[in-house]
């Protein structure tokens, strides 16, 4: 795949940007957390080098042509909050997917629906994407109260969708039209 330019996306009191290793202490609260490492790619209680290791994975995304991880941070400060990102596995047929968390020492700040709102404007307007979506576990409702609010509407439930932590899990599936 082509290589991807990664924007800046500002998303209020928020900007979606390229990780760095200063964003490091984020990443470590989310490996602390007990659900966060088993749907994404953050290490358990990840040392320094497998933090590292991570955002390293996360810079070579776009120049991969996967898809874009951006670090959720503060806009006044930098200081990193969370990750998300646009997945491109299935732009050949129109659409891509989102994933995202949130350090569980930032959570219930709107970091979630700023983020969410900003990649999915910016998503749409990108001629290739038509449609978003995403997933979430039925009892995370945080996470689905957020699409929601950026006007994602639910399709569906897919049973048996995805394996989290060893074990099939259903999962919401979640849409968003250009």
């Amino acid at each position: 795949m082509e290589p991807l330019i990664q924007p800046v996306i500002p998303a209020g009191d928020y900007k979606l940007r390229p990780f760095a290793a200063k964003d490091a202490p984020a990443v470590r609260d989310a490996s602390g957390d007990p659900l966060i490492p088993l749907i994404t790619t953050v290490p358990t209680d990840g040392t320094e080098s497998e933090i590292l290791q991570f955002i390293d994975r996360q810079i070579h995304r776009a120049a991969t042509g996967t898809g874009y991880s951006f670090a959720i941070a503060e806009t006044a400060s930098d200081r990193a909050v969370g990750q998300i990102g646009l997945w491109l596995k299935d732009v050949g047929q129109g659409r891509a997917s989102i994933g995202y968390w949130v350090a569980p020492s930032d959570r219930q700040r709107g970091v979630a629906s700023a983020a969410l709102e900003a990649i999915s404007r910016w998503g749409l307007d990108l001629p290739s994407i038509d449609r978003l979506q995403l997933y979430v576990e039925p009892w995370n409702e945080g996470s689905w109260r957020a699409a929601e609010r950026c006007g994602y509407l639910r399709e569906g439930l897919l049973r048996s969708w995805q394996a989290v932590g060893g074990h099939r899990k259903d999962m919401y599936m979640y849409a968003r039209l250009r």
